[in-house]
């Protein structure tokens, strides 16, 4: 990424404007969670059950289904940030009613903390982060295809790599490598987890594993209809594909892979503060203050909004932070094709500026060979 010169930001000033917002709210947290993952539950049974295929209701449900578990399954990210031994019981119900039904367990998440890290931001240690931006819109497209397929090798790896990795040694650390990640980046390589985390990341394998076997066995015995796989497929598909464009909208994506500054890391990221209601639907759990986000990492989801209009009300008019601001999601994908589009046309001028002065030089050497 092209280093600009910015007027600096005092975390000093912007943290005393925000000190009283970092203490989380148990009751909203467990609220919030019960109420979607519940909700998602009811739908998800309305739909399979009760309303007839293809009516409005039916149809209605299924995007409410859709919408309530996405809400309930991002509550993983504040899992990530708050502080490690508190909200146990929390942690434990939302692996319980959401994480392993969904084989979203929260070990999957753990490598979040390496995007907030200033060394990692943008490099290839950040599974969380693609140069969409310096690459053709081609890769964009790629990266929305993800979606698709993810279900299926969740599946896989939870109902067949999972025990094979508990009989060998090597192939259990090719699987916790390459195989245990909720990244954008498919080549990203995870650091091998630590006895204590390996314990943790153990527990939520082997409960993936149960889920599966039983429901595999459930499916066998007439007991659960197929027609289970297809509900559960297109509302793994939708949650998924909703969180790949919120991710496209999280970033500029304009690092092509150097370690950046702090500064250049938060002007990369976006915040959303306008159309609250809509914003909330693709980008719940306060991921639509995703710049907000990477300057105070830790700010409970539910204080977000009241941080950033402090912030906007108090900091000084020429602030980078003022810069995050996006008017919409539709906006920063916009501007994420044209800057994709913009750098894949300037690499095939430069590409091709590069044959013609190879094929310039080979007429050259083939007119002086010829004398």
């Amino acid at each position: 990424m092209k280093q600009l010169a910015h007027p600096e930001l005092s975390l000093t000033e912007a943290r005393h404007i925000v000190k009283d917002l970092f203490t989380p709210n148990p009751v909203i947290y467990w609220a919030d969670f019960l109420l979607s993952a519940l909700g998602g539950m009811i739908c998800f049974t309305l739909v399979r059950r009760v309303f007839e295929p293809f009516s409005l209701p039916q149809i209605l449900a299924f995007v409410a289904c859709c919408l309530l578990f996405y809400r309930a399954v991002l509550f993983t990210h504040e899992l990530t940030h708050l502080r490690a031994g508190t909200f146990r019981a929390f942690r434990i119900a939302w692996n319980l009613l959401c994480g392993i039904p969904l084989l979203m367990p929260s070990f999957m998440y753990y490598t979040h903390v390496e995007h907030h890290m200033r060394k990692h931001f943008g490099t290839e240690d950040d599974g969380e982060y693609l140069p969409l931006g310096t690459q053709s819109p081609l890769h964009i497209l790629i990266y929305l295809c993800q979606p698709f397929a993810i279900p299926i090798i969740a599946v896989v790896r939870f109902l067949l790599l999972a025990p094979l990795s508990w009989i060998s040694p090597r192939f259990r650390n090719f699987v916790h490598r390459h195989a245990s990640s909720m990244v954008m980046d498919p080549t990203y390589i995870r650091p091998l987890p630590s006895r204590q985390v390996l314990r943790i990341f153990r527990l939520q394998e082997v409960l993936c594993f149960l889920w599966c076997a039983s429901l595999a066995g459930l499916l066998i015995a007439g007991i659960v209809p197929w027609q289970f796989l297809p509900t559960a497929y297109l509302v793994s598909v939708c949650i998924l594909f909703m969180n790949a464009v919120r991710t496209l909208g999280a970033h500029r994506y304009t690092n092509a892979g150097g370690e950046v500054t702090f500064l250049d890391q938060l002007l990369d990221s976006i915040n959303y503060p306008r159309h609250p209601f809509l914003s909330a639907l693709w980008a719940p759990v306060g991921l639509r203050f995703h710049a907000l986000h990477h300057l105070f990492p830790s700010l409970p989801y539910h204080n977000l909004a009241k941080a950033h209009a402090r912030l906007m009300a108090e900091l000084p008019a020429d602030s980078p932070y003022r810069q995050t601001e996006s008017p919409s999601l539709t906006a920063a994908l916009v501007q994420l094709w044209r800057t994709s589009s913009e750098s894949s046309a300037a690499e095939q001028s430069v590409a091709a500026g590069k044959r013609r002065e190879l094929r310039t030089s080979n007429s050259e050497q083939h007119l002086t060979g010829a004398h």
